[in-house]
């Protein structure tokens, strides 16, 4: 659940599809103790036996006027009929081996909202696999359940049977505890198992570390999915048309104006910025810049996080500047640091000087003409990016 949680933005609605009534109980009791929100009915569950309740907390949840509930677990019964247009999120925890109801389920998440754009899958079953399937693209064809009668099937899914050696189902015979594959140990006594790491190897012959607890899936531009050691060797294979080497990265990157054009020429070749954000998740590269990430995948450069990065070229950054525009580029290195790389760029200077200086006019009055304040912009960029 802490992966999930770590995903995704836990202000944005989501549905959890688990595999029976019970997981979904379970999955609901385990957010709502790891979230961050404060509320209880953060994460609800809405399934079949909830009954009037259940129905109660799917139109609070339909309704994109209200926040609570934020998350919903269920089992069968969201899979079709659920028109909440806001849903952000769409969790995979059971198998879905139906193409109809897999494109019943995708299209929770297909519905228009303003300002949403897109929707995100988080698939722990491989569920993925349907897309590539021809019949992804043809009509869903209607299949009503002799048992229930609907279409699709709402009956529960029954995973456990009678144990032959306690007579009771579920099992209720103790179980075995699971050993750590890395440590050895029952429980995991890792530092921190999510953080686990999986080694691949590129052309240069030295290996890149990825985390095999998150499977992020890629998109390559003939639509068919990628993994992430597919999608990073991909990357890595069109570096050489891009750049000749790490300096000619960083001074590309060190130029608002040259670092746009170049994120255009990766978006011309299928790699837009939704991709390259979940590559730093993939690589544990979170609160790194994009260029270190590309420094790496690229070079096998160590990593550095944006804070790191801050502290070790300030002293360059301010050497020469008066006070005021060290104030103002102290704002601007704690917004980049926040959010990252998008902070810098050309357009987001005149936003940068309103939310200092409240209006363009204070911002000249204080640091000079708009000339002199975009040549500070820029010049300062070119000792952040220098080589460490």
């Amino acid at each position: 659940m802490q992966v999930i949680l770590d995903s995704i933005n836990q202000n944005e609605k989501t549905i959890i599809f688990c595999a029976t009534q019970d997981h979904a109980l379970a999955v609901r009791d385990l957010i709502n103790q790891m979230k961050k929100s404060t509320d209880p009915n953060y994460c609800v569950r809405v399934t079949a036996n909830d009954g009037a309740r259940g129905e109660q907390f799917l139109r609070e949840f339909q309704d994109n006027e209200k926040t609570i509930p934020t998350i919903l677990t269920t089992s069968q019964k969201l899979s079709t009929g659920v028109d909440a247009r806001n849903i952000r999120n769409i969790v995979l925890m059971r198998p879905v081996n139906s193409m109809i109801e897999f494109k019943q389920i995708i299209g929770r998440g297909t519905r228009l909202f303003d300002g949403k754009e897109y929707f995100t899958i988080y698939d722990f079953v491989d569920a993925y696999h349907h897309f590539a399937d021809p019949e992804w693209d043809g009509d869903p064809v209607s299949e009503i359940c002799s048992k229930c009668g609907k279409d699709p099937c709402e009956c529960e899914i029954s995973v456990s049977q009678v144990c032959p050696i306690c007579g009771k189902k579920p099992c209720k015979c103790e179980k075995p505890p699971k050993v750590c594959q890395t440590c050895g140990e029952s429980p995991c006594v890792c530092e921190n198992p999510i953080k686990r790491k999986l080694k691949i190897k590129l052309r240069d012959g030295k290996e890149r570390e990825i985390q095999h607890m998150i499977s992020t899936s890629f998109w390559g531009a003939d639509g068919k999915p990628l993994s992430s050691e597919e999608f990073i060797t991909k990357i890595y294979g069109v570096f050489p048309d891009l750049f000749k080497d790490e300096e000619e990265l960083r001074k590309i990157w060190s130029n608002p104006v040259t670092r746009k054009e170049f994120l255009k020429r990766l978006f011309d070749l299928g790699i837009d910025l939704e991709q390259l954000d979940n590559i730093q998740k993939v690589v544990n590269a979170e609160d790194c810049d994009l260029f270190d990430v590309l420094s790496y995948l690229a070079y096998n450069t160590p990593l550095i996080t944006r804070q790191q990065r801050i502290s070790n070229t300030k002293e360059s950054i301010f050497a020469g500047v008066d006070e005021k525009n060290k104030e103002f580029l102290d704002f601007v290195l704690s917004k980049y640091e926040e959010k990252g790389v998008e902070e810098l760029g050309e357009e987001k200077l005149p936003q940068l000087l309103n939310l200092k200086y409240n209006a363009i006019s204070d911002a000249i009055n204080i640091l000079g003409d708009v000339d002199l304040i975009r040549s500070t912009f820029f010049d300062f960029q070119k000792h952040l990016y220098s080589k460490l």
